[in-house]
């Protein structure tokens, strides 16, 4: 599957994609997204991302309902329960935090919102104001990391299951009334109900091996004991931050990157307070574009 990657992306003259990591990363240049973008293009990127799990781009001028279009090229655009949007626009969440609003859960290590049944595909996240300093985001290789482990913790996880959950999001509820919080609460889990995940998933494009339990939403592993499960959990966790499988990324006004969901997790360093951080971030739920290449390779 890689090699056949390999060979769409050299074939494509409109863009050029440049490495930056041995598996993880790579700067898109030469995209015009000031014009509506044609298929060939759409199809670049997205090849791109399923290689190397996080892409960027630099200097990209857009408006949030630009960048709206540009997600749905991919599929589905979700909304996030937790956080403010765009006025009138839903699908883009806003991330602004200073000293009166600190980064809530960001500052750990996850993939994003896999408490939902189906977890999204990516996040195309866009810098609107970036602190003097501080605010680097990092992602990590979950491939890699799975490859990390010995051949005999890999047959152990072979076949379980994790089940997550929308955890420290309970958190935004303290400050209601006893009643009302549990209300609120009780609503959630019910639109929310506990996803049992595999802690090994098989990337459904190009087939790697992921390690798919994250620190922030994974609570435990069904048919361990708590103590098992904790102790396992734990181990598992600590892969994502070792630096050979991550990719740290310098925000300027108007980057943008675009990471796969399934293939990676993310930390948002929280070492800019007092200064502010504003983000704007678009969700892709199902892969649309794999689905449509599929559908074309078989018709």
């Amino acid at each position: 599957m890689s090699q056949a990657i390999e060979a769409l992306l050299s074939r494509s003259a409109k863009v050029d994609v440049v490495p930056y990591g041995r598996s993880l990363a790579a700067e898109i240049r030469g995209v015009d997204f000031s014009s509506p973008m044609d298929d060939a293009t759409a199809d670049t990127i997205h090849t791109a991302l399923m290689r190397y799990g996080v892409i960027f781009f630099r200097d990209v001028e857009m408006t949030p309902l630009q960048h709206v279009a540009f997600g749905r090229l991919f599929g589905d655009l979700t909304t996030h329960l937790f956080h403010p949007h765009v006025e009138n626009l839903p699908e883009v969440t806003i991330l602004d935090n200073h000293k009166d609003r600190p980064a809530f859960t960001t500052d750990v290590w996850h993939s994003d919102e896999t408490f939902r049944m189906n977890p999204p595909m990516g996040t195309i996240l866009r810098c609107i104001q970036r602190p003097p300093h501080g605010g680097d985001t990092l992602w990590a290789d979950m491939n890699a990391a799975y490859e990390g482990l010995s051949s005999a913790m890999q047959s152990f996880l072979s076949g379980l299951e994790a089940v997550h959950d929308f955890n420290n999001f309970r958190r935004k509820f303290d400050h209601l009334p006893l009643r009302e919080r549990h209300q609120k609460i009780a609503e959630l889990e019910e639109q929310l109900p506990n996803p049992v995940i595999p802690v090994v998933q098989i990337h459904p494009v190009t087939g790697q091996k992921i390690l798919f339990v994250n620190e922030l939403y994974t609570m435990s592993i069904k048919g361990l004991r708590a103590d098992e499960s904790k102790a396992v959990l734990n181990f598992l966790f600590q892969q994502a931050k070792m630096p050979e499988y991550q990719f740290r990324f310098h925000w300027e006004p108007n980057s943008m990157v675009f990471w796969e969901n399934r293939r990676t997790q993310h930390y948002a360093s929280n070492d800019y307070l007092p200064d502010r951080r504003v983000m704007h971030r678009v969700t892709v739920g199902k892969d649309e574009r794999s689905l449509k290449k599929a559908l074309h390779r078989n018709s």
